[in-house]
C-alpha cells in the first residue's frame, strides 16, 4: 500500500481534529491541506515509525506550531496578514485543549498523545488536568438537544446538566427544532445528522443560525462520509457512539469561537 492510501483513510478524521482547533471549516482544511502538501514535498520526513495515523497528526502538528498558511500568491504585507492571523487561531487553542481534544475527540491515549506534540507524558497528564480545570472555570450556557433516539437524547441531556448547562430543551424533528429554539434562550446546539422525520439535524441548524449565531455540534456515526472537505459541513463533529468527555471537549470548544456552521 503507497503512503498516500495508508494516509487516506485518516484524513477525515484529521479534518476534524483541525477544524475543532480553528472553529472553522475552511482554516481547518488550509493546515490539513498544508500539512499533506509538507507531506509530498517530503515524502522520506513523514514516518517516525509510530504508525500511519500518529505520525500524519505528528506532521499536522508541526504545521499547527508554526501557525502560517499559504493561501495563495500575496505579497509580503499579504502574507504577514495570513500569518499573524494564524498565529492567533494558534493561541485561541493553546496545547492542553490540543491534548484534550487529541485523547478526547480522537481517541489517542496519553503516550500517543505525547508522540504526536513532543511532549513526554507527565507535561502531558499536567496539561490535560489544567484543560479540564479551565473548562470547568467556563461560564455556562443553555443547550439545545436535537436527537430522535430517546435513550441517547436523555444520555446527552444527563452529560449536558452534569458539566452545570442547562438544557434548553428536546426536539425529535427539523420543525420541532427550530420551533424550540425560537421560543427558548438556547445559547448551543448538539444535533443528530438524521432526525426521526427523515429531516438533516444540519439543516434544523442552518434555519436556527439565521435566527440567531450560536455554535452548533453534530452527531453521527459515520463522520467520514460528511468530512470530506468537498463541500459545506459541520466545523464541530462526535462520532457515535460518544463518551462524556468527547461531548464535554466538544462543547467548551465550540464556545470559544464566533458560533458558525462552517465557514
Amino acid at each position: 500500500m503507497s503512503l498516500g492510501e495508508e494516509i487516506r483513510g485518516h484524513l477525515p478524521f484529521l479534518r476534524r481534529y483541525a477544524r475543532a482547533l480553528t472553529g472553522s471549516q475552511q482554516h481547518g482544511d488550509n493546515f490539513v491541506h498544508t500539512t499533506l502538501e509538507v507531506i509530498v514535498a517530503a515524502p522520506d520526513e513523514f514516518s517516525a515509525g509510530n504508525g500511519t495515523r500518529i505520525d500524519l497528526y505528528r506532521n499536522f502538528h508541526r504545521i499547527w506550531e508554526s501557525a502560517y498558511i499559504d493561501d495563495g500568491e500575496g505579497d509580503d504585507e499579504e502574507d504577514m496578514l495570513v500569518r499573524n492571523a494564524n498565529r492567533r487561531l494558534a493561541a485561541i487553542t493553546p496545547l492542553g485543549r490540543q491534548m484534550l481534544l487529541l485523547t478526547a475527540l480522537e481517541g489517542f491515549s496519553v503516550e500517543e498523545t505525547a508522540l504526536i506534540t513532543g511532549a513526554d507524558n507527565d507535561t502531558v497528564e499536567t496539561l490535560l488536568a489544567d484543560a479540564v480545570g479551565e473548562i470547568d472555570r467556563e461560564a455556562r450556557t443553555s443547550v439545545l438537544i436535537i436527537e430522535d433516539e430517546p435513550l441517547i437524547a436523555m444520555e446527552l441531556e444527563a452529560i449536558v446538566r452534569g458539566l452545570g448547562h442547562d438544557v434548553a430543551g428536546i426536539a425529535t424533528t427539523h420543525d420541532d427544532a427550530v420551533a424550540a429554539f425560537e421560543r427558548t434562550d438556547a445559547g448551543l446546539v448538539l444535533a443528530d445528522i438524521q432526525l426521526a422525520d427523515g429531516s438533516s439535524g444540519i439543516d434544523a441548524v442552518q434555519d436556527i443560525l439565521a435566527i440567531a449565531p450560536v455554535p452548533a455540534i453534530f452527531i453521527t456515526a459515520f463522520p467520514e462520509r460528511l468530512l470530506t472537505g468537498h463541500r459545506v459541513e459541520p466545523t464541530f463533529l462526535i462520532s457515535k457512539p460518544f463518551r462524556e468527555n468527547t461531548v464535554r471537549a466538544a462543547i467548551s470548544q465550540s464556545l470559544l469561537f464566533t458560533p458558525q456552521l462552517a465557514a
